[in-house]
């Protein structure tokens, strides 16, 4: 099972569908996550008809405190328990309710987190669970990162993360482990 990861889309639509269409054709994903800001952008990923699609908002939009609408989705994806949220924290912004990421991974009930707000690519392995974020996809981001996202290939005994740079296609981080112990 093949999972996409963008993030932080901010409107950017353009970068949005490169990365759908991508990750669509060349990385053959069964799914795509869009981990917030912003919501109404990952329409764009239901432009590709029989693509499941898993969408968090982000915790300064309107959507998220929108109790019809979850903040954090929890989802068992070929025998691995992934949160899908916009931050790795609580945030001031979540409802009652929601469940806080880093609590969640402390109790060891989620294998990974797959999370985006800090516009950071990163992968992260900490204690026995796998924190994933793709990084951005605006144009120009005031911390200076390419657009990216991310892709995570999820075998029965075996994770393999690959970030991925928007624009060349170049991957520039990869981590490749077992979260079965």
């Amino acid at each position: 099972m093949r999972l996409g990861l963008v993030s932080d889309s901010h409107g950017e639509l353009a970068n949005l569908r490169e990365a759908a269409k991508k990750l669509r054709a060349e990385w053959q994903v069964d799914i795509i996550a869009h981990l917030g800001d912003e919501w109404p952008d990952a329409d764009v990923l239901r432009e590709h008809n029989g693509l499941a699609i898993i969408q968090v908002p982000g915790v300064y939009g309107e959507y998220y405190q929108d109790p019809a609408i979850t903040n954090r989705v929890l989802r068992e994806i070929n025998g691995y328990r992934i949160l899908f949220t916009h931050t790795r924290d609580a945030h001031a912004n979540d409802l009652p309710g929601d469940p806080d990421p880093a609590e969640l991974a402390g109790r060891g009930e989620v294998d990974i987190v797959a999370y985006g707000h800090t516009h950071i690519p990163e992968v992260e392995l900490k204690g026995k669970v796998l924190w994933v974020n793709p990084g951005h996809l605006k144009k120009q981001d005031k911390k200076g990162l390419a657009p990216s996202f991310g892709v995570v290939d999820l075998e029965a005994d075996r994770v393999t993360v690959h970030l991925v740079d928007l624009n060349s296609g170049v991957v520039f981080r990869t981590w490749e482990g077992s979260l079965k112990q």
